[in-house]
């Protein structure tokens, strides 16, 4: 009987909030949609993927010059003494393991890049939502994964969109 009540509740602000005149007290976004469709969030997803692509073909690089090493000093090994041949692998060792650290070092700075564009495109969203919140007389804005029910009107997801894209362009500064 619940349920029945509930969807008749539901249809009935439905109903009255197809006018769009209805201004929820509570709103609801979903961040990564506006993320994935604004031209900020697509900008930074763009130049994220370029890094990720460079880094990938030094990585390719890298790992295709140390095989050739690898392969040369495997080939030299029986003309070799013993313990130049121990020499030059250690050497090798030392230089793959310098190798693993700085890549290591390289993702994890593309890592951080990533963390601070997307904390710098959620500040200009903040600030949208804000200003959408205000003007449509809210009192709270909602993740749209934490709703279980609401009428269309309280969602701005596509107006915070269209805002942020005319106010923030790409977010390139």
């Amino acid at each position: 009987m619940r349920f029945l009540a509930a969807i008749f509740l539901w249809f009935s602000l439905a109903l009255s909030g197809a006018t769009q005149e209805l201004s929820p007290p509570v709103l609801i976004i979903n961040s990564d949609r506006v993320y994935a469709e604004s031209a900020y969030g697509q900008r930074i997803e763009a130049d994220l993927a370029a890094l990720v692509a460079d880094l990938q073909a030094e990585n390719d690089t890298i790992a295709q010059t140390l095989r050739a090493e690898e392969l040369s000093l495997t080939e030299r090994r029986p003309d070799m003494d013993p313990a130049a041949f121990r020499a030059e692998a250690d050497a090798f060792d030392s230089k793959v393991q310098d190798v693993r650290e700085a890549r290591d070092a390289k993702n994890a700075e593309l890592q951080v890049m990533s963390a601070e564009a997307r904390a710098q495109f959620n500040e200009g969203m903040q600030e949208v939502v804000a200003e959408v919140m205000l003007e449509r007389g809210a009192q709270i804005v909602m993740e749209q994964r934490s709703v279980l029910l609401s009428v269309s009107a309280a969602n701005i997801t596509d107006m915070v969109i269209a805002r942020m894209n005319a106010e923030l362009g790409d977010g390139a500064r």
